[in-house]
């Protein structure tokens, strides 16, 4: 058995979705928002359980989350764990400056634009329920009192 709990060594989608949504500090409740009207926090969860998700969503919560669709469909935690093992513990070539300059990207800016979209995503989910409790207050006429 791996580390997802398959037995199978099949990769569970959902569960990915849930890690990289995770990382990135988005709720379910965010998420769900941000794949439309249609969607739900409860939704969400029942995507998180799904060991293989359609394509066309795949794709989709992959765009929300900024991740590659691929990194979610092939994202395996134990061979992820084995790899980091491997390459870091008492390496000391892969642990040496040069290393770090090969790096293709910025891991602080990169982790600096996921925060931004977050705070973005909660101020769009923010501005959504303002504008749902003055339909309500509106329908109940209360802002006429």
């Amino acid at each position: 058995m791996n580390m997802t709990g398959d037995k199978t060594g099949k990769i569970h989608h959902g569960r990915n979705i849930k890690r990289f949504r995770e990382m990135l500090g988005i709720k379910q409740e965010g998420l769900a928002f941000e794949m439309g009207e249609d969607w739900s926090q409860k939704r969400v969860s029942l995507l998180e359980q799904k060991e293989e998700i359609e394509q066309d969503i795949l794709e989709q919560v992959a765009q929300i989350l900024k991740v590659p669709a691929e990194a979610i469909k092939n994202f395996d935690e134990e061979a992820a764990i084995v790899n980091i093992q491997n390459n870091y513990q008492g390496s000391s070539v892969n642990s040496s400056p040069a290393y770090a300059v090969n790096c293709t990207f910025n891991p602080i800016e990169k982790l600096m634009e996921a925060l931004d979209e977050n705070k973005k995503l909660y101020e769009r989910l923010l501005q959504s329920e303002k504008e749902k409790v003055e339909l309500l207050q509106t329908l109940l006429g209360k802002d006429k009192a």
